[in-house]
């Protein structure tokens, strides 16, 4: 069985006292040069909802990547309600059209939070909006911290900008908003000390293993990506805050806003919770730093998002085993539940050497490598921020093709090992990404090899893969029920 981390593993205590942003020096201007005390006066508090009675249908405007089962549950009703209340969506929908407007029925919840919107979803992953941006150019002309920090990450000394561009990179967030809350946070672009120079847990994970900028870095992309995921699949309905008190995320929230509300709900006092998730908080951070967010906001998600044609990811009239079900496509944390895992059989119980070859499930370009990693492209472009991608992992690094080699459906694209993160054994890891978004292995969207629809199970790395009336059940044992023989591009049933 795989474990894909990159930092040690664990259960961490809990966070120890953080620095207040609101003491924090914050730029005054796009480019971090003329820094202004932050204000400090009180929060008005939230709108609040009325008490709806039970089934009232209440207008909502579709968000990107918005899927009607989390609908559902955010708005404590049925999938079967909404459809009642919304003929007009087709039996074969995926993603609901931004801006569509709906009737969904509501059942009421009390403790709803703030209905204000921090960040578009389109602004929290690494997709098309963060194409041609560099941290490293950006950091490079702040006067702040971050810009002379150094740390060893991926198997050299990176300086702040580098290691940004680097977790955003593997984590598919946006490097902007890792600057914004290193800003919020510390002052890193703008103060020339952190504010605690002594302090290794600058982003407010107080845990040894996560000592250092960089590995808290990490820890906050895992975090932050846990809570995004989870409110897209419906699963993060409640935040405790640090004072016990429990908050339900306001319904028509957005999936960016609420990973945001669960980061900071952990590490401030109410008071301090409720200012930097406000329009006075790191909301005001990112505008001085980048602009206004909201401005020309250009959903990455359509409608009807559709997988193209994949094969599995081994060669034809080969028998691989099913190893690994649903489980996070990168990091420590439960989500993103994107990836699956294979491996021949002949190797399984062990990181042992192997003649059999992963393959390309589409057509695609390598957009990038590493130890382990190839990201294959399929629009062509060479940017995985773009269109579909599909990344692997555990490949053995020296069997990779290079950088922009153009691969068929059903070529060679590495030979499976245990090189990169961490693994028990041989297999290949393959994830899902369309512009710049982890897309869930199972769901409305279920990752979908040669008519193989993947399911998760209790717990990750367990789950199914079903065609037609046989369903195989993930299993590092390698046993004859476990395995799945390819048919290949040629053989794929539309």
């Amino acid at each position: 069985m795989a474990v894909v981390l990159i930092l040690a593993a664990g259960c961490a205590p809990e966070p120890g006292p953080v620095v207040s942003p609101l003491t924090l020096q914050l730029a005054a201007t796009p480019t971090p040069t003329a820094p202004v005390d932050a204000p400090a006066g009180p929060i008005e508090p939230f709108p609040t909802r009325p008490p709806y009675q039970p089934g009232e249908l209440v207008d909502y405007t579709a968000q990107t990547g918005d899927l009607l089962p989390a609908l559902a549950a955010r708005f404590n009703t049925t999938v079967a309600e909404i459809r009642a209340a919304n003929p007009i969506i087709p039996d074969s929908a995926t993603t609901m059209p931004p801006g569509m407007p709906m009737k969904i029925p509501i059942y009421y919840r009390p403790l709803w939070g703030s209905p204000y919107q921090i960040l578009p979803d389109s602004l929290f992953v690494n997709g098309p909006a963060q194409s041609g941006f560099s941290a490293q150019d950006f950091v490079a002309h702040s006067p702040g911290w971050l810009k002379d920090y150094v740390a060893y990450a991926n198997g050299e000394n990176k300086r702040g900008g580098a290691i940004v561009d680097f977790v955003a990179e593997e984590y598919s967030i946006s490097p902007r908003l890792l600057l914004a809350i290193t800003e919020y946070m510390t002052g890193g672009l703008s103060q020339p000390q952190p504010p605690d120079p002594s302090d290794p847990y600058l982003l407010g994970k107080a845990d040894y293993r996560k000592e250092g900028y960089y590995r808290q870095l990490a820890w906050l992309a895992d975090t932050l990506n846990n809570g995004y995921y989870r409110w897209r699949t419906g699963e993060l309905l409640e935040l405790q805050l640090r004072d016990g008190r429990i908050e339900r995320p306001d319904p028509w929230q957005n999936a960016a806003t609420v990973a945001l509300q669960a980061y900071f709900a952990q590490l401030l006092s109410p008071e301090e919770y409720y200012r930097a998730i406000s329009a006075e908080g790191l909301a005001k951070t990112y505008a001085q730093l980048f602009g206004d967010p909201w401005a020309n906001v250009q959903p990455h998600i359509p409608g009807s998002l559709a997988q193209p044609t994949f094969s599995l990811p081994f060669q034809p009239g080969k028998s691989w085993a099913f190893t690994g079900g649903p489980h996070s496509a990168w990091g420590e944390d439960v989500q993103p539940l994107a990836a699956l895992d294979f491996a021949p059989p002949a190797v399984v119980g062990g990181c042992k050497s192997t003649e059999e070859w992963a393959t390309a499930i589409a057509d695609g370009i390598i957009a990038r490598t590493g130890t382990g990693i190839a990201v294959l492209d399929l629009d062509g472009d060479g940017d995985e921020r773009t269109g579909w991608v599909v990344f692997y992992l555990h490949l053995d690094t020296t069997t990779i093709p290079p950088r922009g080699t153009h691969l068929n459906q059903g070529d060679p694209i590495g030979r499976p090992s245990c090189d990169g993160g961490k693994s028990t054994g041989t297999h290949v890891h393959i994830a899902r990404k369309y512009n710049g978004e982890w897309i869930l292995a199972d769901g409305v969207l279920a990752f979908n090899l040669e008519g193989w629809l993947a399911q998760k199970g209790q717990v990750p790395y367990q789950g199914t893969l079903t065609r037609n009336n046989r369903t195989v059940s993930a299993c590092t044992c390698s046993d004859q029920a476990s395995q799945i023989q390819a048919q290949g591009p040629a053989l794929i049933q539309p």
